[in-house]
């Protein structure tokens, strides 16, 4: 069994950029008020670099990845 990682997201500060979702669509999707909503809590290492890239590429830094202590992945 891998790690487990667990995404932090701050919707109230989304802009509707929808980077996140391009980047891991099976993580987030749009929703109707044009802010990302997040489909995904946590998950394994198998899916951490999507997940990071999805992070990354927030223009906001409104997602952010951590691992089961509470560490900053991203």
């Amino acid at each position: 069994m891998g790690k487990k990682y667990k995404i932090v997201y701050n919707r109230d500060a989304c802009i509707g950029a929808a980077s996140c979702i391009a980047v891991a669509p099976k993580t987030w999707k749009m929703g109707n008020d044009g802010k990302a909503i997040q489909l995904v809590t946590e998950f394994d290492e198998k899916d951490l670099q999507q997940n990071l890239d999805a992070a990354r590429s927030c223009p906001v830094h409104v997602i952010k990845i951590v691992d089961t202590t509470g560490k900053e992945v991203a």
